[in-house]
């Protein structure tokens, strides 16, 4: 029994990198059966394997349901990469669920949060869910604190509302908007230049890694429903270190001392035999879904963690900077606030993630300093006195996903043409309507509840769904269905380019 967790960016390397992966091998047996080694024997002959290749939210996920059904399970690959969105969204309940279950507390409170520009501050977003609650979108727009925004340039984002009803994460609705870049969609909807260039294009550069004209107008539209149903919806909650400390080793130790589960550590190669690796390209080049695979794409990241030689007062915790380059998008941290090994520090520590960074991957370590000390200083005046006395660099080449325009059709769904292969992470088409980190771990689950299914052993996980809408928009929904369905059936409809 296989199940996979692949994404883009892990099959790739999975299929041709040299080196050595780490994994951990899950066994799920009656301990006291041990003290019999032929009852043993015979119990781990009878036992039904799961192979999981991935250890990040989806495989893990996978990982620990099929571990309490009794599965063994053996999970490929090394801890995944500290990479991507940091924060964790109100809706991400199905984590925030995990987290309860594992008796855990990574998180920090709600954190508000600003935004950036080349020209300092442009907006302030305050913890939404601890205001007076009105009907979306209007808590979002009207208790976010902009610094320089008019009001019209405000108001031209009402119309994009038509589109956030049209898209109601159906097959149909991806294929509409996909076709389509995330510029077009705010052009087409009359979002001013301003709001466009100051808020819209930054928030899109860190939530999708890429400028809005290398965006998917449909991805753009799933992100923005999933973070904006809800007036609470857009705030969020960070890790208080790094997820493999906080959550994914506590995780895998919790799996681990159950009495039903044995884990142990190993090594595994990775398919790196010229035999085992051509063996394995013949047998996925045969289907279909496989090779569309090789049609999607990914991103580059570069973090950049910073001691300074002083306290540099950061107004907010969590940042998204832009106005320095159109070609990247940047996040700026105060891990004083945020990481527990850093609240008692008497300087400032920092990190600042770098997306669509394809242009720093080649730099020396210093230049990447000097640039970012140089953008720092732009957003935050005194960061100008300060100086660098520690740093740390990372490299991530196509590191995440690339939602791109015409990405959808690419796209692979949980189950596959192989009958014992499902796949699970953040490139899989699912209708749960989650984003981000949530979403790899919900199709996690959905991977283990197919396994379940065709192995006809074990319980089906539970996966919380998302807060349904509100009234409002649930009847705007309603009444935009019903005239899509009279407009299909006037002739030729379909007739003209859509």
């Amino acid at each position: 029994m296989l199940a996979c967790s692949w994404s883009v960016t892990t099959l790739a390397p999975y299929l041709s990198n040299k080196r050595y992966g780490t994994g951990f091998c899950c066994k799920a047996t009656d301990l006291q059966s041990h003290a019999n080694g032929d009852q043993d024997n015979d119990i781990k002959k009878k036992k039904k394997k799961v192979v999981i290749v991935g250890s990040g939210w989806a495989g893990l996920g996978a990982a620990h349901h099929l571990c309490n059904q009794g599965f063994d399970v053996t999970v490929l690959e090394g801890s995944p990469e500290d990479v991507g969105i940091r924060g964790y969204w109100y809706p991400h309940r199905n984590i925030f669920s995990l987290v309860d279950e594992l008796g855990i507390k990574p998180f920090t409170n709600w954190i508000k949060s600003a935004q950036y520009s080349g020209e300092g501050l442009e907006v302030e977003f305050p913890i939404f869910q601890d205001l007076p609650q009105l009907p979306t979108p209007l808590g979002t727009l009207y208790y976010s604190q902009f610094a320089r925004l008019p009001l019209f340039d405000r108001l031209t984002s009402l119309p994009l509302l038509a589109a956030v009803v049209d898209f109601d994460n159906t097959d149909t609705a991806w294929r509409k908007y996909d076709s389509i870049t995330a510029r077009e969609l705010f052009k087409q909807f009359g979002c001013s230049e301003r709001l466009y260039r100051d808020v819209f294009g930054p928030l899109l550069q860190v939530g999708l890694f890429a400028p809005a004209e290398q965006c998917s107008a449909a991805a753009t539209l799933g992100m923005l429903v999933y973070i904006l149903s809800h007036q609470k919806d857009f705030d969020m909650v960070w890790c208080r270190g790094t997820v493999k400390e906080k959550i994914f080793e506590p995780w895998i130790d919790f799996m681990r001392t159950k009495e039903s589960c044995l884990m142990l550590m190993q090594l595994y190669w990775r398919l790196e035999s010229p035999g085992s690796r051509n063996l394995s390209r013949t047998v996925l080049r045969t289907r279909e879904e496989f090779l569309k695979v090789l049609n999607l794409a990914s991103i580059d990241v570069v973090t950049v963690k910073l001691r300074l030689d002083r306290k540099v007062k950061i107004p907010n915790a969590s940042n998204v900077c832009s106005g320095f380059d159109d070609s990247f998008g940047w996040t700026l941290f105060d891990l004083n606030i945020i990481h527990d090994e850093h609240n008692d520090d008497p300087v400032t520590v920092l990190q600042a993630d770098f997306y669509h960074s394809n242009e720093f991957l080649p730099l020396k370590d210093e230049d990447i300093v000097a640039k970012v000390m140089s953008y720092l200083s732009k957003c935050i005046k005194d960061f100008e006195s300060a100086s660098v006395v520690d740093k740390e660099i990372g490299r991530f080449p196509q590191s995440l996903t690339h939602f791109f325009p015409g990405s959808y059709k690419h796209m692979m769904r949980g189950a596959t043409s192989f009958s014992n292969v499902f796949m699970a992470g953040d490139w899989i088409i699912n209708r749960h309507g989650s984003w981000s980190q949530e979403k790899s771990y919900v199709t996690g689950l959905e991977a283990a509840n197919r396994v379940v299914d065709y192995l006809e052993e074990g319980s089906f996980a539970k996966i919380i769904p998302v807060e349904e809408d509100e009234p409002h928009i649930e009847a705007l929904r309603n009444l935009n269905r019903r005239f899509n369905e009279f407009r299909d059936q006037i002739p030729l409809s379909n007739f003209f380019l859509q």
